[in-house]
């Protein structure tokens, strides 16, 4: 069970007798290689050469082989587990009644037993008005009698184990005067650790030390444990500098609980979601077993999105670093894909951010990105002759230079100008005008210039973007005859759809702010003429968007990505009632994909495009797929159906992946509010199984919208509160008849905008409350009350 403060990360395994609670902290990564990137760009017209001349294979390598050839070596960092508490407290009894349970109203995690005729409990929260791990043991019935105290946390694979020797090496334990101290030197000189405090309370308490470096204790009715951890540091000035911070603590468990649980509480409460859900008393494994019959019982949905927005908050903080694909939980070393990768997972992480009242957040996405410009603008250069700037896909803190040296990655000149997005995103959600001039346009300018060189003009006047890669796809056409079993044969094309739609929201953004701040003006007017030569989509044989425009490449259905979606999610280049037939299109090509090639995240991913096309009930059924195959006990997603059971890809392991959580967690809020920046949904894709339900304090752009919805009797109330100027459409269901009562008189503007829509008006402050009833028909349809 995870607990965290979104700097500091405390995983509780739960064991009865050897209990182990594994650190980590944000800031600590380990293993890292940056090397000096040599100049390659020469290759791009040389690739581009190739393409032309239909040597596509040859083509696909160029670059990567070149770079390859130079000697060229920069690896990832990964992230280190920091230490782990080991607490032992041999019993003379078999345990009955065993819970372990997260209460993600606080972050605290409990854990409870009977043994004989004794109750006990220990419970643990990471407090955020600290900085700190409390821990509280205690009885009922016995005296507490065992050992705690901080040690190196030993790899559970052998072959890792073995590598780590030399680091283990720099670890030290020791005890004395009730503190446990532990510290180990990182591969970059510098050394981290921590110190455990040990208060026992009630009985007759005796304390020892024992030659492990652990504490002795016995005696006691309730023991507390306060641990202080550091990174960067010098363990000889750090222990002493934490020592005398645990000792000003106050050993009051539940004080500590209360001041971390408003802290932690007020952003948890910041939406609020009860879509119809019973028997919420069932244990997570109850909830699986209901879900693996065929359907997820909405209890494990509501759980489920309070689980992912949990884990959010407590991975996260916005001087942090941005949650990654193991929040603050890793347990192990040389994780796989810990790093962050901006494909697809660290932007479905953030996806639900804005919408669910978490932008405050969203500035770690920000810091990171920005703290690596420098890296960002050699790659683009050096790579590819271009101003502005090129992310590599993958990175970890300081390390922003090509490290997965494979086609499908370097060929991928998408990622900033898909990050992009969320600049823009938090600037509207929240207004923020200094945000807007000081980070997102300069971002969005740079990540444009990069275009203005790499984009070409060909015969037909339309600009080619090549080589361009759907991530991380390969076409029909150029996979291997014999069905070898490579992960990416062929990736690069030209014009892949996802690119063309990243371009083109990139250009309109950044012209839609940069008129709003009054910059760039000059510029402006490239920008624009370069949107005016963008290609149009294709739709293929089949009625379904084509991946990549160029007809030379063929659509493969059997993949988990699904990016030339981009358009419509997470893009929202159009609507439905805009374009219907090309929306068709986009319906017709989700369709398409294989159910047993898709992954936890691609479920996740598939739902919420689902929910932007008004079909709640297959974006719901992408989350029971979800539950039955890429989801542990303790409710933290896989990669892939670790059983193999056909749903999802198969591999010989399943990864933890925490992304499919916080894209759970989007889904079921795109079911229920579409918000761009002129038009607002109500219950856009609600499922036929949520009949009735509330949620309060989901955002639009603007501002706010709380709901109570009954399906069967057709009506919705809703209301629509204003943080800043509001002008918006507001969007009802079909099967929410009229607007019977609406804005209060002199509170705003409410009037008819087509059949469903409404166009709404208010300032600062003001609220509109709508209530749809089903009328009969004597009531004509344009009957509206409102203010004038």
């Amino acid at each position: 069970m995870p607990s965290g403060n979104g700097t500091i990360g405390a995983s509780v395994l739960g064991a009865v007798r050897d209990e182990t609670i594994i650190i980590n902290h944000a800031d600590l990564w380990h293993g890292g290689v940056k090397d000096t990137l040599p100049d390659v760009s020469r290759t791009l017209p040389e690739t581009r050469r190739l393409m032309s001349e239909g040597k596509y294979l040859e083509a696909s390598w160029h670059l990567t082989r070149t770079l390859k050839e130079t000697g060229y070596h920069t690896r990832l960092a990964a992230k280190l587990p920091l230490a782990e508490i080991r607490l032992s407290m041999p019993g003379e009894h078999a345990f009955r009644q065993y819970r372990r349970s997260v209460d993600m109203e606080t972050g605290e995690v409990t854990v409870k037993w009977q043994a004989g005729d004794a109750r006990y409990e220990r419970n643990l929260f990471v407090s955020r008005a600290h900085d700190c791990i409390i821990y509280e043991i205690k009885a009922a019935g016995a005296f507490l009698n065992g050992r705690i105290g901080l040690a190196f946390r030993r790899s559970e694979q052998a072959n890792k184990a073995e590598k780590l020797k030399e680091l283990e090496e720099t670890a030290e334990c020791c005890a004395a005067d009730g503190y446990s101290y532990f510290a180990a030197a990182n591969d970059d000189g510098t050394d981290y650790g921590a110190v455990l405090r040990w208060i026992p309370l009630g009985g007759s308490p005796e304390i020892s030390t024992s030659q492990d470096g652990s504490l002795r204790f016995e005696g006691c009715t309730k023991g507390l444990a306060l641990v202080k951890v550091f990174v960067k540091g010098d363990r000889s000035k750090d222990w002493y500098r934490l020592k005398e911070e645990l000792a000003l603590l106050d050993p009051s468990y539940e004080s500590h609980l209360a001041m971390h649980a408003e802290l932690h509480g007020r952003l948890f409460s910041s939406v609020t979601l009860d879509l119809g859900g019973d028997r919420r008393d069932r244990s997570n494994e109850e909830l699986l077993l209901e879900a693996y019959e065929g359907e997820a019982p909405t209890a494990l949905v509501e759980k489920m999105w309070s689980f992912g927005r949990y884990l959010f908050i407590s991975g996260t903080a916005p001087n942090a670093m941005p949650f990654g694909m193991y929040g603050l939980w890793a347990g192990d070393y040389r994780l796989v894909w810990c790093h962050n990768m901006a494909n697809e997972n660290v932007q479905m992480m953030y996806w639900h951010a804005a919408a669910g009242g978490l932008t405050e957040l969203m500035p770690a996405l920000f810091n990171y990105y920005g703290s690596m410009m420098d890296d960002f603008r050699e790659c683009a250069m050096k790579l590819y002759g271009c101003r502005g700037i090129y992310i590599p896909a993958g990175s970890t803190p300081g390390i922003g230079l090509p490290n997965q040296i494979v086609p499908v990655i370097m060929n991928w000149t998408g990622a900033a100008g898909w990050l992009a997005r969320h600049y823009y995103e938090y600037y509207v959600y929240t207004g923020d005008t200094d945000f807007l001039l000081e980070t997102a346009l300069p971002f969005m300018r740079e990540a444009a210039q990069f275009y203005e060189d790499f984009a070409v003009l060909g015969d037909d006047g339309r600009y080619k973007l090549y080589p361009s890669v759907s991530p991380e796809n390969t076409p029909l056409n150029f996979m291997p005859p014999n069905n070898e079993p490579l992960a990416h044969p062929m990736p690069t094309t030209i014009n892949a759809t996802m690119d063309i739609a990243i371009l083109k929201e990139l250009l309109t953004h950044l012209i839609e702010g940069s008129e709003a701040a009054g910059r760039y003006t000059v510029e402006t007017k490239k920008w624009r003429s370069i949107l005016e030569r963008i290609p149009s989509y294709a739709v293929n044989s089949d009625g379904a968007v084509r991946e990549w425009i160029h007809p030379a490449f063929e659509d493969r259905y059997e993949h988990r990505h699904i990016s030339h979606l981009y358009p419509i999610f997470p893009g929202q280049e159009f609507t439905k009632e805009e374009e219907p037939e090309l929306f068709e299109a986009f319906e017709i090509a989700v369709r398409k994909r294989v159910i047993g090639a898709q992954s936890g995240w691609s479920l996740a991913h598939m739902a919420s495009v689902y929910a932007r096309l008004g079909m709640g009930d297959q974006a719901l059924e992408s989350l029971d797929l979800l539950s039955r195959s890429c989801l542990l006990n303790n409710f933290v997603t896989l990669h892939n159906d670790w059983r193999n059971m056909g749903i999802s890809m198969n591999r010989t392991d399943a990864p933890i992946q925490m992304d499919a959580n916080m894209g759970f967690v989007h889904a079921v809020q795109e079911m229920l509010l579409y918000g761009s920046r002129d038009l607002v949904k109500l219950l856009p894709a609600l499922p036929s199984k949520w009949v009735r339900g509330n949620v309060r304090g989901l955002r639009f752009c603007t501002g706010s919208v709380s709901m109570t919805w009954d399906r069967n009797a057709g009506t919705i109330e809703a209301v629509l509160s204003a943080d800043r100027e509001t002008d918006i459409r507001i969007g009802l269901p079909e099967w929410a008849d009229r607007v019977l009562t609406a804005v209060p008189e002199g509170e705003g503007r409410l009037s008819p905008a087509g059949k469903g829509f409404y166009r709404l008006r208010l300032l600062p402050g003001q609220q509109c409350i709508l209530r749809s009833e089903a009328l009969s028909d004597a009531l004509p349809d344009t009957w509206l009350a409102s203010s004038p």
